[in-house]
């Protein structure tokens, strides 16, 4: 039998960027939050074994081929030797700092974490299921579901540990694979396999579709694209794995065009799925909110709510899958439940691949604007005429601002190139405000900055570019 426990305004259900920073604002606005979290740490998949972790293999392997590279190019000659362990020990570090501070955070805003893996059994009642089995109900006004998502499964191709892996194993291989295949050309799979590639593994990539970067700008992909292959990727496009053979000595998939074709066999020692990621929902007792997912498993909302007393945020509901995304749900849907106006546009939400170079965009495409009737200009600048992309040797891609023929209202901003992830921030300030590419063009940039290729582009939809 269930011990009672003290009741709370909001309990959420999920410890990742969207729980935690719901718990946070919860605490700042003064109501009595608890956020439940199956996990040793707080953080979720993104901190733990996701966005963070990634982050720090992709910065230490960049540095490591610029050391084995670039360096003697300007004059730094060294000779760089893998300690893969110290590589991990590094990435574990940083992760143990960032859960750390989430810790500290929620003590300063007075949230209580309540581990365990959470369940509704009723309206305005959580379940709590403790390490060691012991079960305690808990009361809440309101309740946030942001359980996030999990790894999707390729039908016909079993885990194995080691050699059939998961985004989070590609995280903590013990040694560099001679060959690895990563079927999925998406975000998670291109990082992941520049990681290996980088630290010298052969990588094979594997898609379905016939384009990179799924919902990438046509002209972006195909030049991200061709750069990776340069880069020592090889791409089998336009095919699908139907079947996965495992031995002592690695994996032989059998793979066959999307279209039909003959079937092939292709072998590597460890085979990463990225196929995307689908919401986790098991368990959570949403049948006794009268909830039902749809049969992709994601929960649909109305401003966040699902029913009376019961919120959604994060990647359990429509949306991007990034963390970004449900941090912005997460204050939106607390701020809903204080009373106060909580809103996201999910059109200016941006998304970036982390490769080398970077990739970013936010707002359309110019395949959504064509399709949707829409005539738009189009401003286009190299980062090989940008200054201080030249003095870096980082001269591979471009910018691409998209903007309304009619009021010059800026529609998609696109970047292939250094740093790109933080360039496209201020096209997503410049959009939210609903600015011109006049707008951009007109403000003055530092220089040599990597942001003046932006400009430069926005320059470019009304052809006053000026090449460095």
């Amino acid at each position: 039998m269930a011990d009672a426990a003290p009741a709370y305004d909001v309990i959420i259900i999920g410890g990742g960027p969207g729980g935690y920073n719901a718990a946070i604002r919860a605490g700042q606005l003064g109501l009595k939050v608890a956020c439940v979290e199956m996990r040793e740490t707080l953080g979720g998949t993104c901190l733990n074994v996701g966005c963070m972790p990634s982050k720090a293999l992709l910065h230490a392997s960049e540095l490591y081929e610029q050391a084995g590279g670039e360096f003697a190019k300007i004059g730094i000659d060294v000779a760089p030797k893998l300690n893969l362990g110290q590589m991990h020990a590094a990435k574990d570090d940083s992760v143990d700092q960032l859960t750390k501070g989430i810790e500290f955070l929620f003590k300063k805003n007075k949230v209580d974490w309540i581990k365990g893996r959470g369940r509704i059994t009723s309206k305005g009642q959580v379940e709590v299921t403790a390490a060691d089995g012991a079960k305690t109900i808990y009361a809440a006004k309101d309740i946030v579901i942001a359980t996030g998502s999990e790894p999707t499964p390729l039908p016909g191709v079993a885990f194995e540990d080691g050699k059939v892996i998961d985004s989070t194993g590609a995280l903590f291989l013990p040694r560099v694979p001679k060959h690895l295949i990563v079927v999925g050309a998406g975000v998670i799979g291109l990082e992941l396999g520049s990681v290996w590639r980088r630290l010298g593994a052969e990588v094979t990539v594997v898609e379905f579709l016939d384009a990179v970067g799924a919902g990438m700008d046509v002209e972006v992909a195909t030049a991200f694209q061709r750069a990776l292959a340069k880069q020592g990727m090889t791409f089998k496009m336009g095919t699908k794995v139907t079947a996965a053979k495992s031995g002592p000595d690695g994996v032989e998939l059998t793979i066959e065009p999307a279209k039909g074709g003959a079937a092939e066999t292709l072998k590597g020692d460890v085979v990463l799925v990225a196929i995307g990621r689908r919401p986790y929902t098991e368990g959570l007792g949403l049948e006794t909110v009268g909830v039902t997912p749809d049969p992709r498993g994601f929960i649909a909302n109305d401003h966040l709510k699902v029913a009376d007393g019961v919120w959604v945020i994060g990647d359990v509901t429509h949306g991007p899958m990034l963390a970004h995304k449900a941090e912005e749900d997460a204050v939106a849907c607390i701020e809903l439940i204080a009373g106060l106006p909580g809103h996201v546009d999910y059109a200016l939400v941006p998304s970036v691949i982390y490769t080398t170079p970077e990739v970013a965009w936010v707002g359309k495409t110019e395949a959504q604007l064509k399709e949707a009737g829409v005539d738009y200009k189009k401003g286009k600048f190299p980062f090989s005429a940008n200054s201080r992309a030249k003095i870096n040797h980082e001269t591979e891609g471009f910018a691409k601002v998209l903007a309304d023929a009619t009021t010059d209202r800026v529609l998609g901003v696109h970047i292939f190139g250094p740093q790109a992830g933080e360039l496209i921030g201020e096209a997503c300030v410049l959009m939210a405000f609903g600015g011109a590419s006049e707008d951009l063009a007109r403000i003055c940039h530092a220089h040599p900055t990597r942001s003046e290729a932006v400009r430069q582009a926005a320059m470019g939809v009304e052809g006053w570019t000026m090449q460095a």
